[in-house]
């Protein structure tokens, strides 16, 4: 089968960073099925990974967490699809990624393709939906039916923040404040629905201040976390609940504690890595996203089209990423 790989950690720039390669088809094992996948979308992760992961002398490392596709085999315990259903998920950070014709995937995190995206569409949205849903209904526990709370995201044009912005604002009565520094991007969140749009290169509590709003209940940081945490200490109501996604290298919690805040943190690859008694519910919340979606309650967060999948293409998604001038997803589709 086709795919896509690399052997060294090596700058976008250069052409070994990802290479084109052939490789054998996986085959079913126990609960996992074997999908053909058809498109797939690039997320921090995929660099982050190409920047750490070393792979054994000769071998590939094969990377890619977000796929749409075609159920072509299933293991033999198996009980959730068949040969022939078409499904999205996002895959488990320790196996062979989604940048190949083939990949086994263990069912529990797998969920149905909605009817109403194509491959690509659809592409987009498994692993940024997952962290999205994870962070606020599992990790923060948001109230949903609270009208006179507010939440804060940082960084919101990008993948995650392009479905958390319509979760938050379908799902919940909370009055939303999002972050962008750019024209597009504005426009972009303003699209998806949020009440205010602030810039993140000025100083978030005086430009929440502007708002008319004192203060927020829930803070999401999506990026840049060490950068804006004196900030989020300052403009976070008393009790309220700070989130983050991302690495932050520097970031003490301890100047939250006189206001009592709540720290969660959000791995979305925690169940499968573990394997935790919950997996399952990566499935359940694929297949809730995916009936929001066809009764048009969400949509899509495509960005950009690269192209078919293939190495030069995707060392182009790469840089694009890496820049972090993104906005929405970036999907690739066919081989």
């Amino acid at each position: 089968m086709k795919a896509v790989g690399f052997q060294e950690n090596l700058p976008i720039e250069n052409t070994d960073s990802l290479q084109d390669i052939e490789m054998e088809i996986p085959v079913a094992q126990g609960r996992d099925i074997l999908v053909e996948v058809k498109a797939i979308s690039v997320n921090p992760v995929d660099y982050k990974i190409r920047h750490r992961r070393s792979p054994a002398e000769g071998e590939w490392s094969v990377i890619g967490w977000d796929a749409a596709g075609i159920v072509k085999e299933v293991g033999p315990d198996v009980t959730l699809f068949e040969v022939g259903d078409e499904v999205w998920y996002a895959g488990d950070l320790t196996r062979p990624g989604s940048n190949a014709e083939f990949q086994l995937v263990d069912e529990r995190i797998v969920g149905r393709k909605p009817i109403a995206l194509s491959f690509s569409e659809a592409a987009a949205l498994p692993l940024t939906s997952l962290t999205a849903w994870e962070l606020l209904f599992d990790r923060m526990q948001v109230d949903k039916n609270a009208e006179d709370k507010v939440i804060l995201v940082i960084g919101a044009a990008g993948g995650v923040g392009s479905i958390l912005v319509q979760l938050v604002k379908k799902l919940t009565k909370l009055k939303l404040v999002a972050t962008a520094s750019r024209a597009e991007t504005t426009k972009w969140l303003q699209a998806l629905g949020a009440d205010h749009v602030i810039n993140h290169r000025l100083p978030l509590s005086d430009e929440l201040i502007k708002t008319g709003l004192k203060g927020a209940d829930y803070v999401i940081s999506l990026n840049a976390t060490d950068q804006h945490f004196d900030e989020i200490v300052k403009l976070i109501n008393p009790q309220g609940k700070f989130g983050l996604i991302d690495d932050p290298k520097n970031m003490n919690i301890m100047p939250l504690k006189t206001k009592s805040v709540s720290t969660h943190i959000e791995l979305m690859f925690t169940r499968s890595m573990f394997e935790t008694s919950d997996m399952i519910e990566q499935h359940h919340i694929l297949n809730h996203v995916a009936d929001l979606i066809d009764n048009g309650t969400l949509t899509t967060t495509v960005g950009e089209h690269f192209g078919v999948i293939n190495a030069e293409n995707l060392r182009k998604a790469h840089a694009l990423l890496e820049s972090g001038k993104a906005r929405g997803k970036i999907v690739l589709e066919g081989f």
